[in-house]
């Protein structure tokens, strides 16, 4: 991976991670998540929407960034409930 590679999954992981975060289920006894948890569930989240996305035969971007943000949502709202 190239460096403007490493930026750009760390850029689109945190757009990804505060969209999940965001999308993720509230409720006030979970515990809050720090900016680097979220970051790294982002790209993680983008990982495997992009898996999930190819699975499904869907290439696009307009297709992969919603399966991301869900998945990034059900990864945060896993770590809040610890």
């Amino acid at each position: 991976m190239l460096v403007g590679g490493f930026f750009s999954a760390i850029i689109v992981g945190a757009i990804v991670g505060y969209l999940g975060r965001w999308l993720a289920p509230k409720a006030h006894d979970r515990a809050r998540i720090g900016m680097l948890l979220t970051v790294s569930i982002g790209v993680v989240a983008a990982l495997a929407g992009t898996a999930i996305a190819h699975a499904l035969h869907q290439d696009r971007f307009i297709a992969t960034f919603p399966i991301q943000v869900v998945a990034a949502a059900l990864f945060v709202s896993l770590f809040r409930r610890r």
